[in-house]
């Protein structure tokens, strides 16, 4: 089935989850008039009752369709897949629901993208999808959220103030003023007990990964903790997907340069937080070992809550980047990326308009697993500044 005789352009599946709802809202009050969308998920009756309130909250806008697909029913998934060009998700943790999803999507012809954050599952899609959906011209867009659009984006950005043809090492600092998502913190959780299986699977990953990156170096920028440049306060290194999606995209282009390095933090302030940062972490990975424990933590955050719209707006992230052209540099180019609250709103917007920028907008002709830069790049940063959030050089 050609894209043009698909009945959706979008369509939004876990969209009566919390982020989904947000998303579901987003698209409703911005996606253009000549562009059809649905909702989906498992239950017909809350999908009506989400469809009934949009067309209640945007009466100019009309109600979207309603898809019910369930994930433990491959033939609900191939129809969903299949009346679309798009399917966006926000159905996690993905180590769990994500994999019928993609297959269907692969299988169907059908551009797919999502928020997740778990590096297991990412190398697990490029292992068992990438290659097919590259044959097929389908593209796989993860990270579509706070994970990792400031970071991959925010460094895309950065580019354009720096030498193409120099040694580059840029360092990312991250300050959230937020309550992290229940998504986010099950994810979290899930992966620090799972170690030994997701350091298996990227190891099998880089065996048979064969990027473009023939005369060109790409690494990281080193995982101590240190001062943050400019501002004094303490920074440590963060154990989370945003540096391995930067990288990618670092080896898959060549406007990173001949050589390049990337580093991402956490800024926490104070030398004693950095510290308990640090000790917190890494007791969390032990008990993460432990079922029983695990299991314990699971149940502080429930996943589809969140906080309330007053909450949210008194959130805000901003995600700084240091540059140099060499290490001796002692000027450093310093740009950065902020918005409102992250887990939430923004990765709500980030989503919304990372599917109207990929079934709207002319993009590169490339398929497969892909980084937001690799698909959408200067197209899906426009969009995102249009949208509210914010990328400027620093003086």
């Amino acid at each position: 089935m050609s894209s043009q005789a698909r009945r959706y352009d979008i369509v939004l599946l876990g969209a009566t989850g919390f982020t989904g709802r947000l998303t579901a809202e987003y698209l409703a009050r911005h996606i253009p008039p000549e562009l059809s969308w649905a909702v989906a998920g498992r239950d017909i009756g809350r999908l009506e009752q989400l469809g009934s309130q949009l067309a209640f909250l945007i009466p100019d806008r009309g109600r979207p369709g309603i898809v019910q697909a369930d994930i433990d029913d491959p033939l609900s998934l191939q129809a969903m897949a299949s009346s679309a060009r798009l399917v966006a998700s926000t159905v996690g943790p993905f180590m769990e629901y994500g994999e019928p999803v993609v297959g269907a999507c692969v299988d169907a012809g059908t551009d797919y993208i999502d928020i997740t954050g778990e590096p297991e599952f990412v190398d697990r899609i490029w292992l068992g999808y990438h290659e097919r959906a590259r044959q097929t011209g389908v593209r796989l867009v993860h990270c579509c959220g706070f994970d990792s659009i400031p970071a991959d984006l925010g460094v895309w950005y950065t580019l354009r103030h720096l030498p193409p043809d120099a040694p580059l090492t840029i360092r990312g600092y991250a300050r959230v003023h937020a309550r992290p998502s229940a998504g986010t913190y099950h994810s979290a959780l899930r992966a620090f007990g799972r170690v030994r299986q997701s350091s298996a699977i990227a190891r099998r990953r880089k065996g048979l990964e064969r990027p473009a990156t023939i005369g060109r170096k790409v690494g990281g920028a080193g995982v101590r903790v240190h001062r943050e440049p400019g501002t004094g306060r303490w920074a440590v290194p963060l154990p989370i997907i945003d540096p391995l999606v930067v990288l990618r995209s670092a080896r898959a282009l060549d406007r990173y340069g001949p050589s390049f390095r990337y580093g991402h933090y956490g800024v926490v302030g104070s030398l004693p937080k950095a510290i308990g940062f640090v000790g917190g972490a890494g007791g969390m990975l032990v008990a993460a070992q432990i079922p029983p424990a695990r299991n314990a933590l699971m149940r502080l955050k429930s996943s589809g809550e969140g906080p309330e719209a007053r909450q949210r707006s008194a959130s805000w992230f901003r995600t700084r980047f240091v540059s140099t052209v060499s290490e001796t540099d002692e000027e450093p180019v310093v740009t950065e990326v902020s918005g409102g609250d992250p887990g939430y709103d923004e990765t709500a917007k980030m989503l919304g308009e990372s599917a109207l920028c990929m079934v709207g907008d002319d993009l590169p002709e490339v398929a497969g697993q892909l980084t937001t830069a690799e698909a959408m790049g200067d197209a899906l940063v426009e969009r995102l500044q249009a949208a509210g959030l914010t990328f400027r050089i620093v003086d």
